[in-house]
């Protein structure tokens, strides 16, 4: 109950934050009761673009949630003491990324029955079966070690060690939910911008970017804000990940726009065209997408150069240009480009309404808060531990 207990204690600027949240999701709860009144059509969706940024949330947050095998592989299989304080912050992210997937799913089928069919009635041939599969395992297996280490933490013991083979399980599981992931859209034949083999290996290069980048940048404000420290060695190997990861993000972008273009191939060239430089009057997400490719490159030449990556101011600006970056690919043009031409060569506009995006704000806001908590209660819980224990 210890653990618990602190989350209901702070200063009147914690309870203004987490107020302020309660209130964004208290607003979006009213838009989708709207929703649920109504029904999708309250949304931007049509028939043509089925997936709206619903959907786009849920693939971006899918990579946050497997990012955190970017610390527990390094500190569970490979003994990296740097990362021992901030492991468990990953473990939290990932949870919180993981419940906030969820949502997004939950939200976009319209009717909460929708979501209980797909666990009355399983169908181990559809790719959707898979995904529910793959995302709530990997909840329970980060909400279980999170609550063992850390209570295992707070009473001074060594952790018990059944939980070992569950932490070496949850490794090969981080990289399974963002690879189903990409099962889905590789599944359907008829959107040539998702029909292609390199789409997985690009999820997991883009998740193991934006999710470290955005852990450093959690990482730096509790320590602005509390008397936590990560430790400049877990941040700056954190910032070697993103680099390598950005790198290889940004080469299959770069393979897969060369094989559409010079191919030929209508199909695969209007795609991009469409994101870009517009079709057919339409150019709604051009200048997200060229603002994409300018974080990109702009924080690529500041990842690689060392003398910038190591200046920790201008990593922390480094690293909201790489999560901005994936968040445009991946959050807006990866699902609305595959639905834009249609496969009958058809530009339809989508435009998310407001109540849709007051949703989408809300789950964005249960995530924080969800942040908050977990984060205010390991560092309760750190606070009464010297030093050297936190290390172990």
């Amino acid at each position: 109950m210890f653990m618990f207990e602190k989350a209901v204690v702070g200063s009147k600027r914690y309870w203004a934050w987490v107020l302020s949240l309660c209130a964004v999701i208290g607003l979006g709860f009213l838009c989708y009761l709207l929703q649920l009144r109504d029904g999708l059509g309250i949304t931007g969706m049509s028939r043509d673009v089925s997936w709206g940024l619903y959907i786009a949330q849920f693939t971006f947050f899918v990579g946050v949630a497997a990012s955190a095998v970017m610390v527990v592989l390094p500190y569970y299989l490979h003994d990296y003491k740097a990362f021992g304080k901030i492991t468990i912050l990953g473990e939290f992210l990932a949870v919180s990324a993981v419940t906030m997937c969820m949502l997004f799913i939950f939200v976009d089928m319209g009717q909460p029955m929708r979501v209980m069919n797909v666990m009355l009635h399983p169908t181990p041939n559809s790719m959707m079966f898979w995904d529910m599969v793959s995302l709530s395992g990997y909840l329970v297996l980060n909400a279980l070690i999170s609550l063992i280490m850390l209570s295992a933490e707070r009473k001074g013991v060594a952790p018990p060690k059944w939980i070992k083979p569950v932490i070496l399980l949850s490794i090969p599981w981080a990289v399974s939910i963002h690879t189903v992931t990409a099962f889905l859209y590789n599944g359907l034949p008829g959107r040539a911008f998702w029909l292609t083999a390199i789409l997985a290996p690009r999820f997991l290069a883009s998740a193991f970017a934006a999710g470290p980048s955005l852990l450093i940048l959690l990482a730096m404000v509790i320590r602005k804000l509390t008397w936590f420290n990560a430790g400049k060695e877990a941040i700056q190997k954190l910032a070697l990940i993103v680099t390598y990861a950005m790198i290889i993000n940004v080469f299959f972008i770069l393979m897969e726009v060369f094989t559409a273009l010079y191919s030929g191939i209508p199909e695969d060239a209007a795609h991009l065209r469409f994101l870009y430089t517009g079709l057919g009057g339409q150019a709604p997400l051009v200048p997200w997408m060229w603002t994409s490719s300018a974080l990109a490159l702009i924080s690529l030449v500041l990842l690689i150069v060392p003398r910038y990556r190591h200046n920790e101011k201008i990593l922390a600006v480094t690293c909201v240009a790489v999560f901005l970056s994936l968040w445009i690919d991946k959050g807006i043009g990866l699902i609305i480009g595959g639905f834009v031409p249609s496969p009958l060569e058809k530009v339809t506009s989508y435009v998310p309404t407001l109540p849709e995006i007051t949703i989408i704000a809300a789950i964005w806001a249960l995530g924080a808060l969800m942040i908050t908590v977990f984060y205010k209660i390991a560092l309760s819980v750190r606070e009464r531990l010297p030093e050297k224990a936190m290390a172990h």
